[in-house]
């Protein structure tokens, strides 16, 4: 699918759709719709069984991505620039180790890969870096920006892992486009454009996929999970569930943070989808809506609501 060039454009309608009073009575009519009928779904829908924990001493600043690997570190990318972006910490909150300074612009995703490497996207220099657990950098890929990016978030919002090792990076802002690299960084293809239509983008904003190579798409300002093959060709969607921030697969359930559709702020959700059908499984109420982590034993991560807060952890209930 040829990349489509009116990114400035594009720009301009995402800051647009972020204010209700810019709205025209019928846009505003339709998300009012569309939120009260995602809080029926809600309300009827199982209140699962974690509660919030606070972590004394975890980092307060602005944590944009949360991350857990196999020995229960949790990998912390945070957009202080008077400490480092990545900072690695234990379930007690005690910082183990930390990386990155000088590195990012716009700290934005970070994810693990099968084999326990770190990787993190920069939503403003479109930077995507790959380290090992202790931060030795061991790949870096230049996704690139417009030229004169003219707004801080102009680049990469995510990335996952496809079965046969590929990477996949989702790039959102000022883009509207998915693009595919084999695991030393050399890039395959890409798709999307933007629009409302199927495989059209309005912000992606975060990527997974599954084990049978089906990709799932945060399409966050069309409000919808787009479902694609490892080709890029359109299996569905699902756009019942609000204004998508981030997706994290776990076995056979995949959860979004999510917010009301309209501007960013308000308080949201944590919701749990079962991944092949999209039926809702349960859900947690949390002012901590962007990227989202599950754990070894199923307690959720979220991002920290705002500068000075901590991220927020949903432990299982005794």
């Amino acid at each position: 699918m040829k990349r489509m060039s009116f990114c400035f454009f594009w720009a301009a309608v995402v800051v647009s759709a972020q204010t209700l009073d810019r709205l025209t009575p019928e846009e505003r009519t339709k998300l009012e719709s569309q939120n009260t009928a995602l809080r029926s779904l809600l309300q009827n829908a199982p209140k699962l069984p974690l509660e919030q924990t606070e972590i004394k001493g975890w980092p307060t600043g602005l944590i944009s991505w949360v991350a857990s690997d196999r020995h229960g570190l949790i990998y912390l990318l945070q957009r202080n620039a008077k400490v480092d972006p990545v900072i690695v910490v234990d379930r007690d909150g005690t910082i183990v180790r930390s990386w990155g300074n000088g590195m990012y612009s716009t700290p934005h995703a970070i994810r693990i890969d099968p084999q326990g490497h770190i990787w993190t996207t920069d939503a403003a220099s479109s930077m995507v870096y790959e380290f090992t657990p202790e931060g030795k950098k061991l790949l870096e890929i230049s996704v690139g920006v417009l030229p004169t990016p003219r707004v801080a978030f102009c680049g990469t919002t995510d990335i996952a892992f496809a079965p046969n090792g590929h990477l996949f990076i989702a790039d959102g802002y000022r883009n509207a486009r998915i693009l595919e690299y084999t695991p030393d960084g050399k890039k395959i293809r890409e798709w999307g454009s933007p629009g409302t239509g199927p495989g059209q983008f309005h912000l992606p904003h975060s990527i997974q996929i599954d084990e049978n190579g089906v990709i799932y798409v945060a399409d966050r300002e069309n409000g919808r999970i787009q479902r694609f093959d490892l080709q890029g060709n359109y299996l569905g969607e699902w756009s019942q569930y609000g204004k998508t921030f981030g997706l994290k697969l776990d076995k056979d359930a995949i959860w979004l943070s999510s917010i009301p559709r309209g501007p960013n702020g308000p308080p949201g959700w944590l919701i749990k989808l079962d991944h092949n059908s999209g039926a809702l499984l349960g859900y947690l109420e949390t002012t901590g809506t962007h990227g989202i982590e599950v754990t070894t034993d199923g307690e959720v991560l979220s991002a920290s609501p705002a500068a000075g807060k901590a991220a927020l952890w949903y432990r299982l209930r005794n």
